[in-house]
């Protein structure tokens, strides 16, 4: 017999001590601080900065301890947090070619203007694990956390030209200049998603979108699902300033810096007798150091233009409507875990449907059950 799980308000606020004891582990070791979470893990605190569309690197290191670690419960709880503040208006573009750039790489050229700047990266570690980093109190090559932390060097002053302006000179990569007549983008964290998508809400959504999905959809396209051939045209992260306008002021104001990850890939070639052949563009742009995310962002942002560039439809990369709907991690994470809430009325009249069949099967006269064996 089905019977219902019995429980209330006082079995829930006994799981809510549950999971206070559970996230603060042993006492007898030390608590991690939102400090130390916001220092040292600062991947996981721009991905869910990114996913969670809220620049706080201290509330988004408070969103992973809250979250034990949980990434998604992490992204989820900013989330709503961000729906609590106020709007107070919108800063002017930010502008990527003036970055003061910590890492800066091209897949596309040897020598570029500003150089190839490596910066900090797991590119080019050997993936053993560092024993030394068991022993508390050093980082790196097993100096004193002070001496590392001195060690590292400091951001490039200097802004230096995107790798693009290279093929812009010569005319040979599509130009993506905002027409004057174009309407003001929607704002994807205050309107709800709707179709058809313009690049602008696509890019909204992405950005937004789950890390784990997209690279698995840019991966993908890759392997053949989309007409595209990629290069990593550009790949920088650095420090941007941000500008609004006051209208006390009449004009802008810088209010901060923020770090940001963008990357800008070259993809397949088309044209016309109209038009001579030019590369396009795939781009993505995620806040904080998220190299991986702005890449797999930047190939799905480029399969979705199949349709604008007249490219067969053969593939789910390509489906606006498919990948938009699906690459939120809060609403899947919801979609999904809402099963485990009771879904008890609806599935005792499903039981009850295949209890009074089958009586209907076993009650049926022998004749008609020989004649469907004979049938078979």
């Amino acid at each position: 017999m089905y019977v219902a799980v019995k429980g209330g308000e006082r079995a829930i606020e006994a799981s809510w001590r549950m999971l206070d004891k559970a996230r603060r582990g042993d006492t007898r070791l030390a608590e991690l601080s939102v400090g130390q979470i916001r220092e040292q893990l600062r991947l996981a605190v721009a991905r869910v900065m990114t996913e969670g569309s809220v620049y706080d690197e201290e509330l988004a290191a408070l969103a992973i301890k809250q979250a034990a670690g949980d990434l998604v419960e992490a992204i989820f709880l900013l989330r709503a947090y961000r729906t609590t503040l106020p709007r107070f208006g919108y800063t002017r573009a930010i502008e990527t070619e003036a970055m003061q750039v910590e890492r800066r790489i091209s897949a596309t050229f040897k020598d570029v203007p500003g150089g190839q700047v490596l910066g900090a990266t797991y590119d080019y570690t050997q993936r053993l694990l560092d024993f030394a980093l068991l022993a508390e109190g050093h980082d790196v090559d097993g100096m004193p956390e002070h001496q590392a932390r001195a060690s590292v060097s400091a951001p490039r002053d200097e802004p230096v030209p995107r790798v693009v302006t290279l093929l812009n000179q010569e005319g040979l990569i599509e130009q993506e200049t905002p027409s004057p007549d174009a309407s003001e983008p929607g704002d994807l964290s205050r309107e709800p998603l709707s179709f058809p998508a313009s690049r602008a809400t696509r890019l909204q959504n992405l950005a937004r979108g789950d890390e784990g999905f997209l690279l698995a959809m840019g991966y993908a396209t890759q392997r053949g699902y989309a007409h595209t051939h990629p290069f990593a045209g550009e790949i920088r992260f650095g420090s941007v300033a941000v500008e609004m306008e006051l209208d006390e002021l009449g004009f802008a104001v810088e209010i901060g810096d923020i770090d940001i990850t963008e990357c800008q890939m070259i993809n397949q070639f088309t044209g016309n007798h109209e038009v001579p052949p030019t590369f396009t563009q795939g781009y993505g742009l995620a806040f904080g150091h998220s190299e991986r995310k702005a890449m797999a962002m930047s190939l799905v942002d480029r399969a979705l233009r199949a349709e604008e560039l007249g490219e067969t439809l053969s593939s789910p990369t390509q489906d606006i409507e498919f990948m938009l709907s699906h690459s939120d991690n809060v609403e899947a994470s919801g979609f999904v875990q809402h099963l485990k809430l009771p879904h008890y009325v609806d599935f005792q009249a499903e039981l009850e449907l295949v209890r009074r069949l089958r009586a209907q099967h076993a009650a049926r006269p022998i004749d008609d059950q020989a004649q469907e064996e004979q049938a078979a």
